[in-house]
């Protein structure tokens, strides 16, 4: 038990440095999104875990006086990296290519034949959501209050508050599969203005 009470301080201490790193510019969008995102995976693994010993992480943090308030933030509260967050993400010239678009198009529709393939936990759905923005804020093309951004925005959110192992109930799944099936007609619907 102690070991994981290690591991779970050691990741909510790594999280805080990276968001600090970021912040101060010290490390690119492209290495704290890569890294954000596998602190967050292993949070999100330890915390279900842990779930009944450490019902509160805010409570852990303030137990073992962490002052992490960053780090609390990012793991617990966003549970996506600042670049997905904040429409930040790496950007290039060919931010409107063949090959963005065809990401995007491919991660929408991998998330849909998750949720038909019956795939409701959340550490199934949670990457895969993840992935879809990032893909998204590649596109500069897209306004910051896409549609499909917003709502993606929001389902990320309500999984970054549920445990690794729980699961969608059919009813969510029903809500988010409508979800990102209108987000992508919208996304396709959009295309044609952006001159691609």
């Amino acid at each position: 038990m102690y070991e994981n009470f290690a591991e779970l301080y050691a990741i909510i201490k790594a999280t805080e440095k990276l968001e600090k790193a970021y912040v101060r510019d010290i490390i690119s969008s492209t290495e704290y999104e890569a890294e954000c995102l596998k602190l967050i995976a292993h949070f999100k693994t330890l915390s279900s875990s842990l779930k009944d010993t450490i019902p509160s992480i805010e409570r852990f943090a303030d137990t073992y006086k962490m002052d992490c308030s960053a780090a609390i933030n990012r793991l617990v509260t966003s549970g996506v990296p600042a670049t997905v967050e904040h429409r930040t993400a790496s950007s290039s010239s060919s931010n409107t290519s063949a090959a963005a678009v065809a990401e995007c198009t491919q991660n929408f529709i991998t998330a849909m034949d998750s949720l038909k393939l019956n795939m409701f936990a959340v550490d199934q759905v949670h990457p895969l959501l993840s992935d879809l923005a990032t893909s998204l804020n590649k596109l500069s093309f897209l306004p910051p209050d896409f549609v499909g951004r917003v709502k993606l925005k929001e389902w990320i959110l309500r999984l970054s508050k549920m445990g690794a192992a729980d699961e969608l109930t059919e009813q969510q799944a029903r809500q988010l599969h409508f979800d990102l099936e209108s987000s992508y007609n919208s996304f396709m619907a959009a295309l044609p203005n952006a001159g691609t």
